[in-house]
């Protein structure tokens, strides 16, 4: 146990001196950006799996314009290979108001006694005390109060756009999408991700779709930099808050 708990606090103090030798080379620079790289290539990259019914192949047509899954006879420019971009409507308007009010009371009384027990009680005296009532031989009493109250009052409204890459089609057509924006603002960058799955059907044929038809959806907006350094504890205080048991 020893061993593991030195291991932890050695790859949190590597890693808490990494960032912060990185963090001082960048005094009185802006934070980096990431390069644009090949989301695939990620090292959390995962390729998506799901249950998927049997392939169908694509019927002729002979003699016929009239081309699979397109709403035109002209070529559709909505999101379908692996490349292609569309465009994510993030509108999240989220509340919450949650109150929980938990009481709790408990009274135990035990007693032990031995009266009469084939005559045994009689030697007693020798292993016990003297003085020992073996009609009284233990008495315990428990008496617990517990109350507890919670309150949860939440507002999250999140309005962005973000454009999207489709880096996986499933063999039933379903696309995996992955997008990244950064923005930088002075000295505090803010990074919004955008993961999931989608179904051709749900572009629109102005080549969007709204976060709420995305499947297995994943949206991360935050950032970093000068002003979310100030609003996040200090290391010390953030360990102490994961060890202290009380």
């Amino acid at each position: 146990m020893n061993r593991i708990a030195f291991a932890s606090l050695a790859l949190l103090v590597t890693g808490a001196c990494a960032n912060t030798i990185d963090r001082i080379a960048d005094i009185g620079e802006a934070p980096r950006m990431a390069a644009v790289e090949n989301p695939t290539e990620r090292p959390n990259y995962q390729p998506v799996t799901t249950p998927l019914p049997a392939p169908e192949a694509a019927p002729r047509l002979a003699n016929s314009l009239w081309r699979p899954g397109a709403k035109a006879f002209f070529r559709d420019q909505r999101a379908a290979r692996v490349g292609d971009i569309l465009t994510v409507n993030v509108d999240i308007a989220d509340q919450a108001d949650i109150n929980n009010t938990t009481q709790r009371n408990r009274t135990a009384a035990e007693n032990l006694g031995m009266p009469n027990l084939f005559g045994l009680e009689t030697q007693l005296n020798k292993v016990l005390p003297e003085g020992t009532d073996p009609a009284a031989l233990v008495g315990a009493t428990a008496d617990g109060t517990f109350t507890g109250a919670g309150q949860v009052q939440r507002t999250e409204t999140v309005n962005l756009i973000v454009a999207a890459m489709v880096v996986q089609v499933l063999p039933n057509g379903n696309l995996v999408i992955q997008g990244r924006q950064e923005v930088r603002v002075n000295f505090e960058v803010r990074e919004l991700t955008v993961a999931g799955i989608v179904r051709p059907e749900d572009i629109s044929a102005s080549n969007t779709i709204r976060h709420s038809q995305i499947a297995e959806a994943r949206i991360s907006y935050g950032g970093r930099g000068q002003i979310t350094d100030v609003q996040q504890p200090r290391y010390g205080q953030q360990l102490l808050d994961i060890l202290a048991p009380f």
